[in-house]
């Protein structure tokens, strides 16, 4: 997507197929799971599936091509690389024109490897950049502590595993969970 414009109802634009548009949407989304990179733009296409319009189609579109463009790019996977649990979260502050929620976005990483990621419209409207960031953080650590158990099941133990929450106007915050101590 175009960094600087933002996807709107566009209430007055020519209406397109619906049912094309969903299988267009359907498509991209299946594609996240190899291509993480294309969930934030896929997602904000999808919340105009009721009612798409042909500058819903046109963005759709752009991903497609940029797609045709990438077709060489994925993840990667090394198996010589470290175990440690890190989690990135980031939120675009009152992103959507129509309710002026925010969008979050977090990953998590074992190591070098990619094993979990998110892009999602908060569920409330935040009244300030540090309080939508502080809604992401406490969803990005609800993940990690849910990883947390999983692989503990397994196995692992992990000391300390720290998030990573990025603020446009403040350096990073850092979060970091702790086994309590006895």
């Amino acid at each position: 997507m175009e960094t600087r414009t933002k996807i709107h109802a566009d209430l007055n634009g020519k209406s397109f197929d619906q049912k094309k548009y969903r299988s267009m949407i359907g498509s991209l989304m299946y594609l996240t799971g190899s291509q993480p990179d294309n969930m934030f733009s896929t997602c904000m296409c999808a919340r105009y599936q009721a009612n798409p319009k042909e500058s819903h189609f046109q963005a759709v579109k752009r991903i497609f091509r940029y797609l045709k463009g990438t077709v060489n790019l994925g993840l990667w996977y090394p198996k010589d690389t470290g175990f440690q649990l890190v989690a990135y979260s980031d939120v675009d502050h009152a992103g959507c024109k129509l309710d002026r929620k925010s969008t979050s976005g977090s990953v998590q990483f074992l190591g070098d490897r990619l094993v979990s990621w998110s892009s999602k419209k908060q569920n409330c409207v935040s009244a300030s950049t540090a309080e939508a960031e502080y809604v992401d953080a406490a969803s990005c650590c609800s993940q990690v502590l849910w990883m947390k158990a999983q692989l503990t099941n397994y196995g692992f133990q992990f000391e300390r595993i720290p998030i990573y929450c990025s603020v446009l106007l403040y350096p990073t915050i850092r979060f970091s969970i702790q086994k309590p101590s006895t």
